[in-house]
């Protein structure tokens, strides 16, 4: 048998080592550093985003390139990137994750009028590492049969009149996290605690499942109050929810603390990675998403409420109606994040 020369070798390992870069490559379909690309990770996944994307591309020639997943697991995978990580934004839909990221430097700041001008100050990063592209308000529901007077502010919640009604997700949920945040920002943490502790106490089951779940419990019956993000209840009044949708009539909405503070909000948005190959592409799309048309398909595609003035709501938003939101900084539930989790460890809110 014929062996292999030394120079036949080392071009056989050379062949393999570019296989290889080549295999990486081929994840985002194209070289991170290729011209008019971006490379984008997102934790969205809502089939009117196609659309959003593709208008980008008409406009400005700027091929996107997607990697989607859950926002924990796109942040490890920039982190076990480094340097190298073709990733140029992250978006995803709590702002708890974007704090995250932001704390662990994965985002840069961007300076942009346009963005500054078009979305509201308490909706972005003080420093631009990222920015709110549409919300959500966090609510309370209720069965209107059982309930004829329901809470009207997040602290009701805690009274012992609704005593085996309420139920929630699990304290580990972000959007519970973010809540409590909120809480512990307007009441301080004796108070948040308390409340907290109230709530657990009243709880018609232990915590579980998804905020569709808490408005199942309601038609069901398991339930006469619930916690949950509005975009849940207009996606079961706009497309067929398994075991919500028709049952909806029995399920009244209150938009909390309007005489107060306002209704607890989060958003869904991005920021630039600080190690982005294609930065300038990075803000144009941040930009592109602030702009009317965008925001039009941006908030419909998870039911959600556009930032920038003068953009449309989709008709299932716009069924539920005007409210007063909490203009607090939201950096500010990125920060009382591990307090919230903390108080919750501490009252034995599973």
């Amino acid at each position: 048998m014929r062996r292999s020369s030394p120079r036949n070798a080392l071009a056989f390992t050379r062949m393999a080592v570019t296989a290889g870069l080549a295999s990486l490559v081929v994840t985002l379909g194209h070289p991170a550093l290729a011209d008019g690309e971006l490379n984008l990770y997102s934790s969205r996944h809502y089939d009117t985003d196609e659309k959003l994307y593709s208008e980008f591309t008409k406009k400005t020639g700027i091929k996107i390139n997607r990697i989607e997943d859950k926002a924990s697991a796109l942040m490890k995978r920039i982190k076990a990137e480094g340097a190298n990580s073709p990733a140029d934004v992250l978006l995803t839909v709590d702002i708890g994750r974007l704090w995250a990221a932001e704390r662990d430097g994965m985002l840069q700041p961007t300076k942009s009028e346009a963005l500054n001008k078009a979305i509201p100050a308490h909706l972005r990063d003080p420093d631009g590492h990222w920015f709110g592209f549409s919300t959500r308000a966090r609510v309370i529901f209720y069965d209107k049969d059982k309930v004829k007077n329901p809470p009207k502010t997040y602290q009701d919640l805690a009274d012992p009149r609704f005593k085996g009604m309420v139920c929630t997700r699990s304290s580990s949920n972000i959007y519970m996290l973010s809540l409590l945040a909120g809480l512990i920002e307007h009441l301080g943490e004796d108070k948040a605690k308390a409340w907290a502790k109230a709530v657990y106490e009243n709880r018609a089951r232990d915590p579980q499942g998804g905020d569709t779940d808490q408005l199942r419990g309601i038609a069901s019956g398991e339930c006469a109050v619930a916690v949950s993000n509005t975009y849940y209840f207009a996606r079961a009044l706009r497309k067929d929810v398994r075991d919500l949708t028709g049952k909806t009539d029995k399920i009244g909405i209150v938009f909390p603390n309007q005489d107060t503070f306002g209704a607890h909000v989060n958003i869904s948005g991005g920021g630039v990675v600080k190690t982005a190959p294609n930065a300038k592409n990075a803000v144009a799309f941040l930009e592109y998403l602030a702009s009317a048309s965008a925001q039009n398909y941006f908030a419909a595609g998870n039911d959600e409420y556009p930032v920038v003035a003068g953009a449309t709501k989709s008709a299932s938003v716009t069924k539920l109606g005007e409210f007063k939101a909490d203009t607090q900084g939201l950096d500010k539930l990125g920060e009382n994040q591990a307090k919230a989790q903390k108080i919750y460890n501490e009252v034995g809110y599973k």
